[in-house]
């Protein structure tokens, strides 16, 4: 997520101490050989990634179907949202999880630089590069040795809303920016808010940012943003704050004003919406806004939990942001040949659909059966994601170092927070994102 991604998702604390614990990693691998059934019978695989509630169930169903498949047994350890500081702490104190889930390229990168990773074996690679887009292999590659297997995607350009709240005040689905502040409004009007943001969960800002900003500024940009080629004090993130601040200041649109979105994690945005006691008439988030929605209040995703594409804001087109899991092997984990031929299953379009059917879940895998997954809706963000192939843009913050996009209380996020408070001088939020990257970047 992202993350997440996930719902919740990335990294506290400092990355750069976590990075010197790289110092006494020792290098050993190579290749897994294919795992006959049984084969795996008495020894565990440890998992550990930031997913929590419905999607760390759906996920231990996979694991599940692996133990059936190898005999291994699986555990599945919650790193929390520091995953840096979590896997740091784990390889300097002996027990390193055997696979870990991460939801940001840019710690992907760092994972691997610190030679804390295994490079993927030669059948996972076999069976990824034939079920993936090149993007996909790209994002978990660094300095030529393919790590990181996406398992898990996210298509980051859906707005959710209830349908029975946009009937009621008597709006269809917004196609532009302009019109989607005008629905909000008349929603607000008619008794129900508009957003419910998950303020509470900085990740959920930078998304909202990102696909501002790809829409209005275009993709090169975006591209040069996210590898810090330009300032953030270009006056294109400017235009970007700008925008966002026109959502972020009015009541009408955000439920609870900014100290009530404060208050709201992720799930508890999506409950807002689609809980028991509505508060709020849409939630901007990715497609796994329609798992939560599903496990824990019992929608109906395309029935009764519906979502339309992020709008084009401007002259702009309309924002493709994705986002999603790789799963990495810790060279120095105790059962890290085990852990390998975990990532053999989950290249496997076999492995995704076991949680296809569960919702809240996209393959970026374009083997996996279309009828797998549980919905029609879901079925079609799918294909809309696998037909992207190489022009999806990757989430921003994701791209960016831990310390800069994906640290709880600092960085981006805290930013973001601090601009959704007071979204009064977009001028000089951009100059404290700028001072934030460079310093993150080294530039």
């Amino acid at each position: 997520m992202r993350r997440s991604a996930a719902t919740t998702l990335r990294t506290t604390g400092s990355v750069s101490a976590v990075l010197a614990l790289a110092l006494t990693v020792t290098a050993c691998g190579g290749d897994a050989e294919p795992a006959a059934d049984g084969e795996l019978s008495g020894k565990t695989v440890t998992v550990a990634g930031v997913w929590t509630g419905s999607e760390q169930k759906n996920f231990k169903k996979v694991l599940d179907a692996f133990s059936e498949k190898t005999g291994a047994k699986t555990v599945f350890v919650p790193s929390g949202d520091n995953v840096s500081t979590f896997v740091g702490s784990k390889i300097e104190g002996g027990n390193a999880p055997d696979v870990v889930l991460v939801p940001q390229v840019g710690v992907l990168q760092q994972f691997a630089k610190a030679g804390w990773l295994r490079p993927l074996s030669e059948k996972t690679t076999e069976t990824a590069t034939a079920g993936l887009a090149p993007v996909w292999k790209n994002y978990g590659t660094v300095d030529g040795k393919y790590y990181g297997l996406y398992f898990k995607a996210a298509h980051k350009s859906t707005i959710w809303y209830a349908p029975e709240a946009l009937s009621q005040a008597g709006v269809n689905e917004p196609k532009s920016w302009d019109e989607l502040l005008t629905a909000g409004r008349t929603l607000a009007d008619s008794g129900r808010p508009a957003f419910a943001v998950a303020g509470e969960d900085g990740w959920t800002l930078t998304d909202w940012f990102e696909n501002v900003y790809l829409s209005q500024a275009g993709p090169e940009k975006y591209d040069q943003l996210a590898q810090h080629k330009i300032k953030w004090t270009d006056e294109s993130v400017v235009t970007a704050l700008s925008t966002l601040a026109v959502v972020f200041k009015d009541k009408q649109l955000v439920a609870g004003g900014a100290q009530g979105a404060l208050q709201t994690d992720f799930p508890g945005s999506v409950e807002k919406v689609f809980g028991p006691e509505p508060e709020a008439g849409m939630v901007y988030e990715g497609d796994f806004v329609g798992g939560v929605a599903k496990d824990e209040f019992g929608r109906k995703p395309g029935e009764d939990a519906k979502f339309f594409p992020f709008p084009a804001v401007g002259a702009g087109a309309p924002p493709v942001v994705s986002g999603g899991d790789a799963a990495v092997v810790l060279k120095d984990a105790k059962n890290a040949e085990a852990g390998m031929k975990l990532l053999e299953f989950l290249a496997t379009p076999e492995a995704a659909e076991v949680w296809a059917g569960a919702g809240g879940f996209l393959s970026p895998n374009k083997n996996v059966k279309p009828e797998a997954y549980g919905d029609a809706t879901t079925r079609a963000t799918a294909a809309s994601l696998v037909a992207a192939g190489d022009s999806v843009r990757f989430d921003m913050s994701d791209q960016a170092p831990a310390a800069f996009g994906g640290t709880k209380g600092a960085g981006e996020w805290k930013i973001l927070q601090d601009f959704l408070r007071d979204p009064s001088n977009p001028k000089a939020t951009a100059a404290a994102l700028e001072a934030a990257a460079a310093k993150a970047y080294g530039n």
